[in-house]
């Protein structure tokens, strides 16, 4: 079974335990992730595969948790405007999507526009600024009373922000040396 499936069995449990194991799951899936990459580059064996399907899992990780999390009432300063999870979940996802069919394009074009879409470290603080929101999300998804969940939801959901910022920017940083190449 998955780290998704797991968080999505977890996710919709009505426990006391439930939202630590979720969040739990999710950030030992991003450590790992983050990991299995680092060493992959420091003892130089990466593969096509691998550099294909890395990227493929961590979209999908995201995603997943994104729709996941605008399915219940939303806590911390999203409670004041409800459509923000969504329009934040809306706004990643399609930066995602656009970024891996800008990618496969640029792979067929090869040369200059290959090395055009190249990661970046905007991309790397995108991609951290996700996983550390959404492991707080899913933590504090049911809210509660004290200073902690408070503040723990609110910089969930600031972090969400902040990583919605920097995946718009950095499709923008993206796109434009991109564009010279398409016909």
């Amino acid at each position: 079974m998955s780290s998704f499936h797991r968080t999505f069995a977890v996710y919709f449990l009505k426990t006391t335990w439930a939202a630590a194991t979720c969040s739990a799951i999710f950030l030992v899936a991003a450590i790992t992730d983050w990991l299995d990459g680092y060493l992959a580059r420091k003892m130089n064996s990466t593969s096509a595969f691998g550099a294909f399907l890395d990227p493929v899992a961590d979209k999908l990780m995201v995603a997943a948790t994104l729709i996941l999390l605008c399915t219940i009432q939303p806590v911390g300063p999203a409670t004041t405007y409800p459509a923000l999870v969504p329009l934040c979940a809306t706004c990643i996802i399609s930066r995602e999507i656009t970024m891996s069919a800008l990618r496969e394009w640029a792979a067929a074009a090869g040369g200059e526009a290959h090395k055009a879409v190249a990661v970046n470290s905007l991309g790397k603080w995108k991609t951290a600024t996700q996983m550390a929101a959404l492991t707080l999300m899913l933590f504090f998804k049911e809210g509660g009373k004290g200073l902690v969940p408070e503040l723990g939801a609110n910089l969930g959901v600031a972090l969400l922000l902040a990583s919605t910022i920097l995946a718009l920017w950095s499709l923008a940083v993206y796109m434009g040396p991109i564009l010279k190449y398409m016909d």
